[in-house]
């Protein structure tokens, strides 16, 4: 895979750091999170973006991804930043950008970063969880039971072969939704879960409410990410993670602020991925 771009013999300095949330929705889901590295780099270089380069023997675009949903699931609110070495307009990055990355994986919003870091922001998910042919009732009744529990293991394969943990205290919210789901006759499932170590994912929930309960599915669980952001522990709330940037851009704006607090994006660390 090529380069974004043909790094300069002399790397210019990053002047400008800029957080984009995107979408990946209908057969995108299945995207892997290398896949859409891919994808995006490419989108950079269509876009022809001034994007900033790592210094050393292979210089690399400096763009960092955060809290990637795992493949398979789709998702409202995925995260990621990218640093220029030339000012841009947001609004304007978010259009070329949309324009070129295939329909499926869309670019919502891209605001100038604040200080602070982004990755720290990520502190929980809510997840939707639409399970077919599954009565809302019958679903309601094993909700409850799961949420009866102290601790419930399950199992994942992962890199380093089967592994076990206790999917229960992440939960920090989960109910039967009353609206209609995606599909027909199915039951949703809207958790909030905890970002941390190991990392717990929506399938995990679900293997857990199957676990410790008898709830016919007829099909594949469809997993869907709402929203990934700073948590309101006493209400179990997910909050927009780029409130902050608007706020401190509009402070610039209104010259209520230093612009220089706006990151540059010098010495950037690619942020952890936590579903």
């Amino acid at each position: 895979m090529p380069p974004v771009q043909a790094p300069p013999s002399q790397q210019l300095p990053a002047v400008q750091k800029l957080r984009v949330r995107f979408a990946k929705r209908g057969r995108l889901r299945f995207t892997s999170h290398r896949d859409f590295q891919r994808a995006f780099e490419r989108a950079v270089r269509r876009a022809e973006l001034p994007v900033a380069f790592s210094h050393g023997f292979s210089p690399h675009p400096k763009i960092s991804y955060a809290g990637a949903a795992p493949t398979g699931a789709a998702s409202e609110a995925e995260y990621l930043e990218i640093s220029l070495t030339h000012e841009r307009d947001a609004d304007q990055v978010r259009a070329a950008l949309d324009e070129a990355l295939p329909p499926g994986l869309d670019v919502l919003e891209v605001v100038v970063a604040g200080p602070g870091a982004l990755a720290e922001r990520l502190e929980a998910s809510e997840w939707q969880i639409a399970l077919p042919g599954a009565d809302p009732e019958a679903a309601a009744a094993a909700v409850r039971t799961f949420l009866e529990k102290d601790e419930i293991l399950v199992e994942r394969m992962t890199k380093r072969g089967l592994r076990s943990f206790d999917c229960r205290a992440a939960v920090l919210r989960l109910t039967v939704a009353s609206e209609p789901g995606p599909v027909a006759a199915c039951a949703i499932l809207q958790v909030v879960l905890r970002h941390g170590t190991p990392a717990v994912r929506p399938d995990d929930v679900l293997a857990g409410v199957l676990e410790v309960a008898t709830l016919p599915v007829t099909g594949p669980a469809l997993l869907t990410r709402l929203a990934q952001g700073p948590l309101t522990t006493d209400t179990g709330t997910v909050e927009d993670p780029l409130a902050r940037d608007r706020d401190a851009n509009q402070a610039t704006a209104t010259g209520q602020a230093d612009p220089r607090q706006t990151h540059t994006a010098e010495g950037d660390a690619a942020a952890p991925s936590v579903p």
